[in-house]
């Protein structure tokens, strides 16, 4: 507001600061309804967004049930996992096998004679590392110095990456060079032999020749069905089609592995299914109805376009399917329309459905034109670029930019009608006053001819 150099016009006392503020007020009157509409927009364009959020996660949950490969879920199980326990691929027909283990897969294990004294120097020469079957072993040669103790000769094991891990024990009868295999299997055995330096008395030899296995390598043994298996680790990859087994200890019997069905995955995507649709109506309805009592409308009561997203995704889930399959209506399998349009899930009629006859409740959701194939591709819709949620977002914004051009203009027109009333009442201040020391001048004079 422009400053006012007098208080009142002509020193009369008017309260010119507060008659400007308020016919300035009256002119900003209408922000008052522009920011509310400001308001009711921006809490659209939130409400629309947790829309589309839920549209989103409604779709991945049809999504997951649309595919092929979900309904071919199966399960392996053990009758004592303590001691065998199994994994199956989806694409696993169900079966059934015994497996009995009678030895488990070992890494090779050896130990030096023990090396006196602790810490001298170990001699000077070549360790060479022999990886594998003897008739097809790997070499890995490394150089000992004459200054390497026996923790050099285990860094340098350990440097070399020859299949092996080194490490130093000490006890009262020395130091000892220890080695282990990293894998386990006969493919995994090693050997180790020693050229020592000429004219070396320490004796890098003595590595080698008191080199002693302390465990084998070793396959792990097994009978499938009484036929004789064996694998380089405990678990049993190749040996049964689609089927992967593991064992954990030698059994005291057979232990059985079933490859059934799995139904459970099935019955969790359509509990997400309706889980995701009933939050979608949820939120529709509260933001499109009216409460007569209150006489209040919801936040989108009346808005044509969500009225329109809501019917469709009732129809997308309300459909009959035209695949032609056992079930017709999600009502078959159990999933029923409740009061509000929310949908409850009955799990024994469902299980029985996917019991008796999971084709036919495939075919209702992933056939042509299946239930979670029309969602799917409602939600990819109306989530694309050039969707529903997209052009809402463009009409609101769009809404929201005009309104801040109202409010601008408004503040603008108020900014210069206060530039001009103040000019104005400023103007006419100096005036009256002018008149008023006018007039004491005359009353003064007159007084004092008066006197005369």
């Amino acid at each position: 507001m422009a400053n006012i150099s007098s208080p009142g016009i002509g020193t009369n006392g008017l309260d010119v600061k507060s008659i400007i503020s308020q016919l300035v007020a009256l002119e900003r009157q209408p922000l008052d309804t522009l920011k509310l509409q400001a308001a009711t927009v921006r809490t659209e364009i939130s409400a629309i967004g947790q829309i589309k959020s839920l549209v989103a996660t409604l779709s991945d949950a049809a999504g997951r049930l649309s595919g092929a490969a979900r309904w071919d879920t199966v399960s392996a199980s053990s009758s004592d996992a303590k001691q065998v326990s199994a994994t199956a691929l989806d694409t696993t027909p169900p079966t059934s096998f015994t497996v009995e283990v009678q030895h488990l897969a070992q890494a090779q294990s050896t130990a030096s004679a023990a090396l006196l004294p602790v810490g001298a120097p170990v001699g000077a020469g070549r360790i060479r590392l022999l990886l594998g079957r003897p008739d097809a072993a790997t070499p890995v040669d490394i150089d000992i110095s004459a200054t390497d103790r026996l923790k050099d000769v285990v860094r340098k094991i350990n440097a070399a990456d020859a299949g092996v891990t080194a490490s130093v024990l000490s006890d009262a009868s020395g130091e000892r060079l220890l080695l282990r295999g990293k894998a386990t299997g006969l493919d995994a055995q090693f050997s180790l032999t020693v050229t020592q330096a000429p004219n070396d008395a320490s004796g890098l030899s003595r590595l080698g020749t008191g080199n002693a296995v302390t465990q084998a390598a070793a396959d792990a043994r097994a009978t499938v069905n009484g036929i004789a298996v064996s694998s380089a680790t405990n678990t049993f990859a190749a040996t049964m089609e689609g089927v992967t087994f593991t064992a954990h200890q030698v059994t005291t019997g057979p232990v059985e592995i079933t490859v059934r069905k799995d139904d459970t995955a099935v019955q969790s995507d359509v509990d997400a299914l309706v889980k995701a649709y009933n939050a979608v109506n949820q939120l529709l309805q509260e933001a499109t109805k009216y409460d007569a009592q209150t006489r209040t409308a919801g936040l989108l009561q009346g808005d044509s376009t969500v009225i329109a997203l809501h019917n469709a995704l009732r129809r997308a889930i309300d459909s009959d399917s035209a695949a032609g399959g056992a079930f017709q209506y999600l009502a078959d399998i159990g999933v029923t329309q409740q009061l509000g349009g929310d949908l409850a899930v009955d799990p024994t009629r469902l299980a029985q459905a996917l019991e008796k006859n999971p084709e036919g409740v495939k075919t209702l959701f992933s056939g042509t034109n299946g239930v979670a194939l029309r969602v799917q591709a409602l939600g990819k819709q109306l989530l694309s670029s050039d969707g529903f949620f997209q052009s809402k977002a463009n009409t609101l914004s769009a809404s929201l930019n005009r309104n801040d051009q109202s409010q601008a203009q408004v503040n603008a027109q108020a900014d210069a009608f206060e530039q001009r009333i103040t000019q104005r009442y400023t103007a006419l201040d100096k005036q009256l006053s002018s008149l008023n020391a006018l007039n004491a001048y005359i009353t003064q004079q007159v007084a004092t001819w008066n006197k005369q």
